[in-house]
């Protein structure tokens, strides 16, 4: 729940709604805030997807991956500790054992003992199974010191993945990555599912032109959608036309129960219904379980989960996903409330009209390094600060997560602090929105310190207010569940494609609290006869209580709430002022 920021509409071209006909008048207002200037933009069947042809490296990739599997030789997948990486790690190896490849295994680096990518140390481990050929999904294109040491120990490397390229590529045997200078491919947001998903179609075109698929069965790309929607949606990448049309279609087999027998346990477990599965299922409910493998224990685990081909293993492995991650809540509920205690401590200490500083460093010693980047997104999400909440990995060096808002590129600000300030930081890497670091513990207080001037210089206090954007009012007569079901199935919703958000103002004629830190609400919609059901996530946290009474104006979500298989409409509220 958000607090604190100012409620802003998103401005709407009326030309715009006008040419958006053939859905619900709400989504066409939505639909335009988004940028969508034509009803054609909506369609989502995988004809509209971008061809592959313009993806540059699968010219060099897929002769390499063919012979592996015309050869039967052995090919070996290197992918990473987070769900994106899970997923497409799993891709791999369905996809190549069913275009008839002999000898196909994963290796996932543990982030505890080998950290992230392809680095030699994993090289190391790789070669003891002895590889033709190791392909790295959503990780490798910063790994040159790896692939040179695969290339020497006679390895041939596929690297595949999305993020951005440093200035000095790995020499690998083809690198396929949208974001690399001077690649024609129209959509750069893939994830990394998306980028193997793209160069494993390719590579099934070039058997079937070679005739491999004579006499033997011929995979369908279209079965693996659900583990590319996964995924991509897990991983928070823009939605962009493109990744909407995937994400879309893995959601339609999902709920048609043409989906991995472990992606409909988790969807289970989780309390979620497979046959009505959303973006935010997948976001919220799916992606964490994943996620807490790879944090505490060995993502393997949610690996073979994905891969499980019966219901019962499948059943099994989403147990023990499900108990990790129990285990990470409390983890992350116990480093959440020492890091909030240590930043209330430090703005009672500043004697300054300004408050909290504009960035915002915590550690504690006894704090997990798989749970410090949940705890920053947390500490970002109450304080609308940048974060980096910092946790000790052994020999005096701390690892770092980083969470940043609008207006600061996370990794931008980091690389300023490095140049600044010349081995304080021993490594560093991400994006504009989240990025990792590590540093000598004993440096921690210079690197706030340079930090804290970097984000001043970049941000500014002027704003660290942010806004919580909005589709505008709904009429009380719109508060039904008819329009709820419209935005359920108006998506797919994710990362620059929101779910829609309104604003209005209520009166409050119920309010209670319910597990300890959220609030039930009935509001009575400003010139309406009924009132509706609402609830405040986190509301406990921000202060309010169930002596909340009057007139409030809140930012919230239509929801379809499912209890005991019966349906009903709910507002999820986002943000609430009162004082209207």
């Amino acid at each position: 729940m958000m607090h604190g920021r100012a409620i802003q509409r998103r401005h709407v071209d009326p030309d715009a709604v006008e040419r958006i006909d053939g859905v619900h008048p709400v989504l066409r207002r939505v639909y335009a805030a988004r940028g969508i200037r034509r009803a054609d933009e909506l369609d989502m069947e995988l004809g509209r997807l971008a061809p592959p042809a313009a993806l540059s490296g699968l010219d060099a990739a897929v002769p390499v991956l063919a012979d592996a599997v015309r050869d039967g030789q052995r090919i070996l997948i290197v992918g990473d500790f987070d769900a994106d990486g899970a997923s497409s790690c799993a891709l791999a190896m369905l996809a190549l054992q069913d275009m008839g490849a002999a000898a196909v295994d994963f290796l996932v680096p543990n982030r505890f003992e080998f950290g992230y990518g392809l680095s030699p140390e994993i090289v190391t481990e790789a070669l003891k199974r002895s590889p033709d050929v190791v392909v790295t999904v959503d990780n490798g294109i910063s790994s040159v010191d790896g692939v040179a040491a695969a290339r020497e120990a006679g390895v041939r490397v596929v690297v595949t993945d999305h993020h951005l390229p440093p200035e000095a590529l790995p020499a690998a045997d083809a690198l396929v990555n949208p974001n690399l200078p001077g690649d024609a491919f129209p959509s750069k947001h893939l994830a990394g599912v998306g980028v193997i998903f793209y160069v494993l179609a390719a590579l099934r075109q070039h058997l079937r032109d070679a005739g491999w698929f004579t006499g033997r069965a011929e995979p369908r790309m279209a079965d693996y959608l659900d583990l590319v929607a996964l995924g991509t949606v897990a991983d928070v990448v823009p939605l962009d036309r493109n990744n909407r049309v995937l994400v879309e279609q893995g959601l339609r087999r999902i709920r048609a129960a043409r989906c991995r027998p472990g992606i409909r346990a988790l969807l289970e477990i989780a309390g979620r219904a497979p046959d009505a599965c959303t973006a935010s299922d997948l976001g919220f409910a799916v992606g964490p379980r994943l996620n807490a493998a790879g944090r505490l224990d060995d993502m393997a685990v949610g690996i073979q989960c994905l891969l499980a081909t019966t219901v019962s293993a499948a059943n099994q492995h989403a147990q023990r996903l499900e108990a990790l991650n129990r285990r990470r809540q409390d983890i992350e509920a116990r480093m959440e409330a020492e890091a909030v205690s240590a930043v209330d401590t430090l703005s009672r200490s500043l004697e300054t009209e300004q408050g909290l500083p504009s960035a915002i460093c915590v550690a504690d010693s006894g704090w997990h390094q798989g749970v410090v980047g949940i705890v920053a997104s947390r500490l970002k999400e109450r304080f609308h600060r940048p974060v980096i909440a910092f946790a000790p990995v052994g020999d005096g060096e701390l690892k770092g997560s980083g969470r940043s808002v609008d207006g600061l590129h996370m990794r931008d600000a980091l690389e300023q602090v490095a140049t600044s300030a010349p081995g304080l930081i021993h490594r560093f890497g991400g994006h504009a929105a989240a990025a990792g670091l590590s540093l000598d513990e004993t440096r921690l207080d210079a690197f706030r310190a340079r930090f804290q001037a970097v984000v001043d210089e970049r941000l500014g206090r002027s704003n660290l207010g942010g806004v919580c954007l909005t589709d505008g009012p709904l009429a009380p007569a719109e508060l039904n569940m008819e329009v709820a079901r419209a935005i359920r199935t108006g998506g797919p919703w994710g990362q620059a494609f929101p779910e829609p958000r309104f604003d209005g103002v209520f009166e409050v004629v119920g309010a209670r609290v319910v597990g300890d830190r959220h609030l039930k609400l009935r509001l009575l919609p400003e010139g309406g006869r009924t009132a509706v059901d609402a609830i405040a996530f986190r509301a406990v946290d921000a202060g309010w209580g169930d002596d909340l009474s009057g007139y409030v104006r809140v930012a919230y979500r239509l929801d379809v709430n499912t209890w005991r298989q019966r349906e009903s409409l709910q507002l999820v509220v986002e943000q609430l002022q009162q004082g209207v």
